[in-house]
């Protein structure tokens, strides 16, 4: 996944992903295939915009330094990127086919405007997704932000729900990311019915997944955004109610329907009371912001009994709880399958005793027959708000003549991004864009009408949905990209990225691609055949000990950490950072070298610049080398792994490394080795070598990388102790190392005389006849119990081995106060001699 170029530049953690994808395009071409190993550059944003708003500087000047940074980090660690083929989503030439995609979307009907409820955040002065409001404030600086109601432009994602769902069977992706999709997407089917409000004013629609709990409904919540709430309220209940819509203005959806928002149920009863419409009861109607406007119909019948939020809100406000499917409700909701209770003939239909999974259908099959409801797909996913009042964007292809909007024609792309002098926000809602006149006043190509341009700008996630294809045609001036060259490089073979993108990103793309895919671009349903999540890589871990108030230490074991208290007497503690080099390992655990009984608490977090734990790839470049940090990236553990950064370990890669080259080169002269010769290589030699051969490819193609570094370490222990190091059998150890690191097995490969480069000779290939063991091992055994091992020969016969266990002196003392009654062998494994006392 490429990266967005910020001016932090790179920390050790970022490279992960990359040095995999190195190592294993390495490894393909060295097998013959010709891979697309490209780098780009998501460039368009708002961390460059808010850079712009602080210092005057215009945001591509800060993304051309930034990128240039990036570019330079990532050379110094030879990743083998086809550099001809960079692309960055802040070029015209990149982000006129983002607008051209844009215009084939708004030609299918997919793009449309609308009002939309958005977090607003006056401070940045833009529109956020949910995911960048943390507790009703900005992740991005930590402003106030608000809801409002503003006209965006929206994708019609929901239009693809179904397919997006389907075709997630075609991938050979992690099943916890194909899960988050499927949640994400939250099809349900269900049964829409109409609860009247008493007085005959008006119904409340409501969409539920279990309609066979309809006779457990203790209560109506509708949402706090639900159209005609206030008209809806008794006049003793109005203020209350404006009130608390209004501080449900202030949350994100996110914060509404989170685990926060589970612990925290409010809401605030309208004064009126709505009809079951299956059993005729009376219920409150109550106004709660954990139902969004946006889900369903904006409205759920609650059935505390049966439902989990429902019984946190009838707990709080003390509404009754009605069971209809057995089960234990005394302390939670039951919200398993069981057998329907106390239903009666509500509705004109009989479902005591029948389970409710079948009584649902039944129901179902009966509310619609009735008129009293109907069946109804639906989904969580809502379609995509695709607009942000910011400059740093790519601009919508799109005009306005006489207030109706209009594409811009195909010929006239790209609408570039006008100079300006100012950022600023333009205090109105909308994009600074709007204050610059000379650009927003146009005309209509077509009939030389006044027009006016689109002022909002596309948010970042629009380059990031199709770079990838860019990637295989970058040059193309005709087309986003050619079809015999999509036909031969797609789908994406492998992707790696991080796992924070599985519902935005991946999900976008893949919409994106299957529009393209209807209108003939791409020849493939997917973009990205197999992914791989890579773990994240933490900052140092830090050791933190614990001292009373007459400052003697406290066992971590005896701290509650979260409160930092004593856990048996509630007695305060101090939190107190401990420095490694006063520590000793204990066990599994960390102690104070002066009283190794003081056990402390080991702990790594997130690598951040507020923390002081970021470490420059720069800086360990310089001390370590590039081939050492690629090592030590892919070393640390297995790949999807979140992992502690350990700077000690860079030291043993380097330290590995050196014994590789000192394997090819003389510690002291500098020069070749004179173990290093041009003879044949004994059998041992071939064994070590094909063994290495085999586990590193097999390592490799299932991505171990680390365990794939564990075997060229114990190729380098023994081929250090030959006394003779033939070529050939060196030769093929380099160009497998070559793929881990390249600068020094290119430097090695060159001093061994070879003129080629090492990373385009073939992988070794292994081969069994040089993998076989002149002994084998035999465990000995007395009446089962392991007494004794011996080596033999891979050739000793039954006979032998039995006579051989007989000889041994470990075996013997155990045979002169009994006799053998038994002898039992197990080929190649175990002898086992069954001995009875005399």
């Amino acid at each position: 996944m490429f990266p967005y170029p910020s001016g932090a530049g790179l920390h050790v953690g970022h490279p992960e992903g990359y040095t995999a994808t190195d190592i294993l395009s390495r490894f393909r071409r060295k097998h013959g295939y010709n891979v697309l190993h490209p780098m780009g550059w998501d460039a368009f944003g708002l961390p460059a915009e808010q850079y712009a708003l602080q210092t005057g500087t215009h945001p591509a000047v800060t993304t051309d330094r930034n990128i240039a940074m990036f570019r330079t980090q990532l050379q110094a660690l030879g990743f083998a990127y086809d550099w001809e083929r960079e692309v960055r989503t802040t070029d015209p030439a990149y982000y006129r086919w983002t607008q051209w995609i844009f215009l084939k979307l708004w030609e299918k009907g997919l793009a449309y405007q609308d009002d939309k409820p958005v977090n607003w955040c006056p401070a940045l002065g833009t529109v956020l997704a949910n995911e960048e409001v943390i507790d009703g404030l900005s992740e991005r600086g930590g402003h106030p932000v608000e809801r409002r109601q503003m006209k965006q432009w929206v994708l019609r994602i929901t239009a693809y729900a179904d397919r997006l769902l389907d075709d997630l069977h075609l991938l050979d992706w992690p099943e916890s990311v194909k899960d988050m999709q499927r949640n994400w997407i939250g099809k349900s089917v269900g049964a829409e019915l109409s609860f009247d409000v008493e007085g005959g004013t008006r119904s409340i629609a409501v969409y539920t997944t279990r309609p066979e709990t309809v006779c457990g409904v203790s209560y109506v919540v509708i949402a706090p955004e639900w159209d005609g709430v206030l008209p809806l309220c008794t006049e003793a209940q109005r203020e209350e109610v404006e009130a608390y819509i209004k501080a449900a203005a202030m949350k994100s959806d996110r914060e509404r329907t989170g685990e926060g928002a589970a612990r925290e149920k409010t809401g605030v009863w309208t004064g009126e009371y709505a009809v079951n419409p299956v059993n005729g009861e009376r219920v409150q109607v109550w106004v709660a912001d954990y139902v969004l406007a946006s889900y369903g119909t904006g409205a759920v019948m609650s059935v505390p009994a049966h439902d989990a939020r429902d019984f946190e809100f009838a707990k709080t406000y003390r509404l009754p709880v009605k069971q209809v499917i057995a089960g234990d409700v005394s302390e939670a909701a039951h919200t398993g399958d069981g057998e329907i209770v106390n239903w009666g003939n509500a509705g004109g239909i009989s479902l005591d005793g029948m389970m409710a999974s079948k009584g649902k259908e039944k129901l179902m099959e009966h509310l619609e027959r009735e008129g009293i409801g109907k069946k109804r797909v639906n989904y969580k996913l809502r379609d995509w708000l695709f607009s942000r009042q910011r400059y740093w964007g790519e601009p919508f292809p799109i005009i306005f003549v006489d207030g109706e909007p209009k594409a811009v024609p195909e010929s006239e792309l790209p609408v570039t991004l006008p100079e300006v002098d100012s950022y600023q926000p333009s205090g109105t809602g909308e994009s600074p864009l709007a204050t610059v006149e000379s650009w927003v006043n146009t005309t209509d190509p077509e009939t030389g009408a006044p027009a006016l341009r689109e002022t909002n700008t596309m948010p970042q996630w629009a380059g990031s949905c199709w770079y990838y294809l860019r990637f295989i045609d970058p040059d193309n001036v005709g087309k986003p990209i050619d079809p015999e060259l999509e036909k031969y490089w797609m789908p994406v073979d492998m992707y790696i990225g991080g796992v924070e993108h599985a519902v935005l990103h991946l999900l976008y793309s893949r919409f994106w691609h299957k529009v393209l895919y209807d209108v003939g671009v791409v020849s493939t349903k997917e973009p990205f055949q197999r992914l791989v999540n890579q773990g994240m890589i933490l900052g140092e871990v830090e050791y933190t000990g614990f001292k009373n108030s007459e400052g003697g230490w406290v066992s971590v074991k005896d701290v509650d950490t979260a409160a930092n208290v004593v856990s048996k007497t509630g007695e305060r503690v101090t939190p107190m950072k401990v420095d490694a080099v006063d520590l000793v390992k204990k066990g599994e655990f960390m102690a104070l070298k002066d009283d190794n009984k003081i056990r402390v608490m080991s702990r790594a977090h997130k690598m951040s610049k507020s923390r002081g734990n970021v470490v420059n790839p720069d800086e360990i470049i310089e001390m370590y080398g590039a081939d050492a940090l690629r090592c030590y990236l892919m070393y640390m553990g297995p790949l999807e792994q979140v992992k502690p950064w350990g700077t000690k370990g860079v030291q043993g890669m380097s330290r590995f490394l050196g014994r590789a080259w000192r394997l090819v080169v003389d510690r002291t002269t500098n020069e070749l080795c004179d173990a290093l010769t041009d003879g044949k290589s004994s059998a041992e030699q071939n064994k070590v070598l094909h063994q290495t051969i085999k586990k590193v490819t097999e390592d490799v193609e299932e991505l171990r990388f680390n365990t794939a570094i564990a075997g060229l370490i114990e190729y380098v222990n023994a081929a250090t102790k030959w006394k003779v190091r033939p070529r050939e059998n060196v030769k093929p150890f380099l160009s497998m190392l070559n793929v881990f690191a390249p600068h020094l097995s290119e430097e090695l490969w060159s001093r061994i005389g070879e003129t080629s480069a090492l990373a385009n000779e073939a992988w070794p290939v292994y081969k069994a006849e040089f993998d076989v063991e002149d002994n084998k091992m035999i465990v000995v055994q007395i009446n089962g119990k392991v007494r004794s091992k011996m080596e033999v020969p891979c050739s000793a016969t039954k006979e032998d081995i039995l006579t051989r266990a007989l000889d041994m002196d470990s075996i013997q003392k155990y045979l002169s106060s009994g006799t053998i009654k038994k002898q039992i062998y197990v080929p190649d494994k175990l002898v086992n001699l069954v001995v009875v006392a005399q």
